[in-house]
């Protein structure tokens, strides 16, 4: 229950003054001191709704921290896994690169041996 102070008799004095009868006077403080009852926010439950915005926004923060974490967690296992996939194909690569090396090699060497032979002519 809302404590405001309302002095419903001098509010219903002066409405009398100027110019309301009492029954008008009378009914309008009693009105006004209803809707203050219903209607105004005591200092308490502001404290209060304060209080409960803090801890709601404590828990969020704290949900919040805690799905941050998990983008990290699953941020740095995709980064892991992208590069374990750049490995292989690195090595993929180096292996593919090594055959036509090797390859090559041999057929220039072919070559080279056959042009001797025909000059020395021995074929």
């Amino acid at each position: 229950m809302n404590t405001i102070v309302l002095d419903t008799l001098d509010y219903a004095t002066k409405l009398k003054a100027g110019g309301f009868t009492e029954q008008q006077a009378e009914t309008s403080a009693r009105l006004l001191a209803e809707v203050l009852e219903q209607q105004v926010v005591t200092k308490a439950q502001a404290t209060e709704h304060d209080n409960n915005l803090r801890r709601d926004i404590e828990v969020l923060w704290v949900e919040l921290k805690h799905d941050i974490e998990n983008v990290r967690i699953e941020l740095k296992r995709d980064v892991r896994e992208a590069e374990l996939k750049l490995e292989a194909r690195i090595f993929e690569s180096k292996a593919e690169l090594t055959r036509w090396v090797i390859g090559a090699g041999l057929l220039q060497t072919t070559v080279i041996i056959g042009v001797l032979m025909k000059v020395a002519k021995l074929i």
